[in-house]
């Protein structure tokens, strides 16, 4: 999610102080939400209604083209050489609990370096399913282990390990993989798209992406199939069992991940908000208009056409999360994080069980959200956590339940 603008001041003493300041315009009245109509995700662009055979031989297709179109751009379809280097391994890490990997990926002609760092756990019998996410602030900072590789961000070794909480990942049987999303394309306010991925799929000439090209956000969201690619080549990963997590901005992505690659198994957005899990049209808490100046190259520059006309979007939310059916899907929001606007987040998953319910999959069927910290588990799974916006222990409790309610007990 979006944490600007921000205002600094500068104190006389000389200390920089950031304050957060919202929009003017930001709505959190639910009696100001307009009146809205949903796009049917299950009537065709000629306007004829689908049953389950349409969905899966072109309405799915439809939906994720309009999503392209308006929303995030296509990725290319172009394939990249690729080549694998153990960086470093260590079998007993984590105090024997796990061995833990170190991976480059090079890619094109080597220029361009992934990262991915991965825990995966000893106890287990055969290959392990496990978890694939982006993190913020590098791969040094999701836990405090010493000999994870520093490529220096400027913030604290394992300053972001509560919000992966490897130990309880570990111990529940499942692997985990990150990328740092700065290693893919930065995230600085000032993105202009060549520093980058994006340059290694330009034609000639090309210095940027076109209006319904992909943005940061489709970046991201192609690397985490990237490190899908990797695991696909490790026999100690069951990669039929791979959940892609995402939170805040990156759960955009894990959704957009998730949506385009049905190899993911499992889909999981924790806090994404706008862009993300919550449905455009509410206009409750962050909107487009908020986005496009400060983040525009999330989207597609297509995209920012939008601003204060969420209703002439030609798709919602609720039509990006049915993308991810028949696959288990669990979104997540907080109480203090009206900026994500919870009840926009739960109602895209509800207004998604339609799609559900084509394969015969328990959905969510209550109109409104559940209380909070009181968890809807069928094959969409949803929770409201009492707190802020964040990834805590709680959530990957109702993560890692999730997973073996739909991988364990198969």
């Amino acid at each position: 999610m979006l944490r600007i603008p921000m205002v600094a001041i500068l104190l006389a003493v000389g200390t920089l102080v950031s304050v957060a300041k919202e929009p003017a315009d930001t709505n959190y009245d639910e009696s100001k939400v307009p009146s809205y109509d949903l796009p049917d995700v299950l009537i065709d662009n000629a306007g004829k209604s689908v049953a389950r055979d349409e969905w899966v031989r072109y309405r799915r297709a439809e939906v994720q083209r309009l999503f392209e179109d308006a929303v995030y751009g296509k990725t290319p379809d172009q394939k990249l050489a690729v080549r694998y280097e153990e960086i470093e391994t260590d079998p007993k890490a984590l105090d024997g609990r796990a061995t833990r990997k170190q991976i480059a990926a090079f890619f094109g002609d080597e220029a361009y370096r992934l990262d991915i760092l991965m825990y995966i756990p000893n106890k287990s019998d055969g290959p392990a399913a496990g978890f694939v996410g982006l993190n913020f602030n590098g791969n040094y900072t999701v836990h405090a282990d010493p000999a994870i590789i520093e490529r220096s961000t400027g913030k604290g070794r394992g300053t972001s390990a509560s919000r992966w909480q490897v130990e309880k990942i570990i111990d529940q049987g499942y692997a985990l993989a990150t990328v740092h999303r700065d290693q893919v394309d930065p995230d600085n306010y000032q993105n202009d798209f060549t520093d980058g991925v994006h340059p290694l799929f330009y034609g000639e000439g090309q210095t940027k992406p076109e209006p319904t090209e992909w943005g940061a956000i489709g970046a991201w969201a192609w690397s985490l199939s990237r490190i899908l690619d990797y695991l696909e080549t490790n026999d100690q990963i069951d990669a039929s069992k791979i959940a892609v997590i995402g939170h805040s901005r990156l759960g955009k992505a894990a959704l957009w991940a998730g949506a385009q690659d049905a190899r993911f198994a499992m889909v999981i957005s924790n806090d994404s908000g706008c862009g993300g899990a919550a449905l455009y049209r509410r206009c409750y808490g962050e909107r487009i208009h908020h986005m496009i100046k400060p983040v525009g190259y999330w989207f597609c520059t297509n995209h920012q056409q939008y601003q204060k006309r969420e209703q002439a979007l030609p798709v919602d939310q609720h039509m990006l999360l049915a993308l991810v059916a028949p696959r288990p899907l669990y979104v997540a929001s907080a109480t203090n994080d009206r900026w994500a606007d919870p009840k926009g987040e739960y109602l895209a998953a509800r207004h998604a069980s339609p799609v559900y319910e084509l394969f015969d999959k328990p959905a969510l069927s209550q109109d409104n959200p559940p209380a909070p910290d009181k968890p809807i588990h069928t094959t969409i799974g949803y929770h409201l956590r009492t707190g802020d916006h964040n990834v805590t222990a709680y959530d990957w409790d109702q993560y890692l339940a999730f997973a073996d309610r739909h991988w364990n007990s198969e």
